[in-house]
C-alpha cells in the first residue's frame, strides 16, 4: 500500500513565553496558523525498519528524524513489525521556526493509522503526538489556533485562511532550545485576546498591526539579518511582519498580492527561501 499525504508548515501570529515550567520547558501562549507551504511524503510498506530518502542533504535520515520515533510509536501501539519506505520532498527549511520537523512527524502518525487501519482517535493521536514534539498536536489538526502550555493544549479560533504570505528564510538554522535557554522571562505580556478578536472579525489591519513575538528580541541581537528582511517587507507593501517561532524565518501578511509579487522577485536575489504562501 502506497499513501501519500501534504504536510503543511505553520507560522505564530504571536508568541508569549510566560515562565520556565519545572520540567525544563517553557509555558507559551500562541496563536498557530497552518498555511499552504508544505512537504510532500509517500510512505510505502517494507518487510522491517525504515527508510528515508530526500531532496535535502541536510535533513536526517536516522532515528534522529521525527518520522522514525513517530514510526515507532505507532508500531508498537499496532504490535507489528512492518517497516515503511518514506520519500520526504523537503520545501521547508529546516529547524527554521515552521514546524517543519513537527508536521513530518504529524503526517507520519496519520498516514500509519490509515495504512494499518489502527482507526486512532485524533484525540490518541494528538496524545501520541506531544511525546513527540510540542508542535506535533497542531500539525495534526491545523487551522488557526491558541496554544497553551508548552503548546499542546489548543483551542479553536475562527479561521484566519486565505490570507496572502509572503515567507522568506535567509538559510541558516536557529536552534529552538538555544533561543529558549537566552529568553529573559518579564511580565509585559503580549495583548493575544486583542489579537483572537481582530482575526474573528477578520480585520486584517488590526491583525497585521498586532504580530508580536517574544523571540524575536533574542534572535535579533544575533542575527539582525532578520531586522533587515522585516524592513523590506515593510518598506514594500506589507501589512505587517514577524518571525516565525524561534526563527530565523520571517513572514509578512499581504493584502496587495502584485505588491507581494514585486517584494518576492527583489528578496529571491538576496535570499535562498521565498514563498508566497496562504493561510489555510
Amino acid at each position: 500500500m502506497v499513501y501519500e499525504i501534504d504536510a503543511n508548515a505553520k507560522i505564530n501570529l504571536a508568541l508569549d513565553v510566560l515562565s520556565r515550567r519545572e520540567d525544563g520547558y517553557h509555558e507559551i501562549r500562541t496563536i498557530m496558523q497552518e498555511i499552504s507551504l508544505c512537504d510532500k511524503l509517500i510512505f510505502e510498506e517494507i518487510k522491517s525498519g525504515v527508510e528515508i530518502t530526500t531532496n535535502n542533504n541536510k535533513l536526517p535520515i536516522d532515528e534522529n528524524n521525527l518520522v522514525c520515533k513517530a514510526y515507532k510509536k505507532m508500531a508498537e501501539i499496532a504490535n507489528t513489525k512492518t517497516g515503511i519506505k518514506v520519500k520526504i520532498t523537503k520545501n521547508i527549511p529546516l529547524s527554521a521556526g515552521l514546524a517543519g520537523g513537527s508536521t513530518n512527524a504529524a503526517s507520519t502518525l496519520l498516514a500509519l493509522n490509515q495504512m494499518w487501519g489502527l482507526k486512532l482517535s485524533i484525540e490518541k493521536l494528538m496524545e501520541i503526538g506531544e511525546e513527540l514534539g510540542s508542535d506535533v498536536p497542531f500539525c495534526l489538526v491545523g487551522g488557526t489556533k491558541l496554544a497553551e502550555g508548552k503548546g499542546e493544549r489548543l483551542r479553536d479560533i475562527k479561521s484566519f485562511k486565505n490570507k496572502h504570505i509572503l515567507l522568506v528564510n535567509p538559510g541558516f538554522e536557529i536552534s529552538t532550545p538555544y533561543v529558549y535557554s537566552k529568553i529573559k522571562i518579564d511580565d509585559n505580556r503580549i495583548d493575544i485576546d486583542r489579537l483572537i478578536k481582530a482575526i474573528e472579525m477578520n480585520d486584517i489591519h488590526e491583525v497585521a498591526n498586532r504580530l508580536e513575538n517574544k523571540m524575536e528580541k533574542v534572535v535579533l541581537k544575533e542575527f539582525p539579518v532578520i531586522n533587515e528582511i522585516k524592513d523590506f517587507m515593510l518598506n514594500n507593501g506589507a501589512l505587517g511582519a514577524l518571525m516565525s517561532g524561534s526563527g530565523a524565518s520571517v513572514f509578512a501578511i499581504y493584502e496587495d498580492y502584485e505588491k507581494l509579487e514585486y517584494t518576492k522577485m527583489k528578496m529571491e536575489k538576496k535570499y535562498p527561501y521565498c514563498f508566497h504562501t496562504l493561510t489555510i
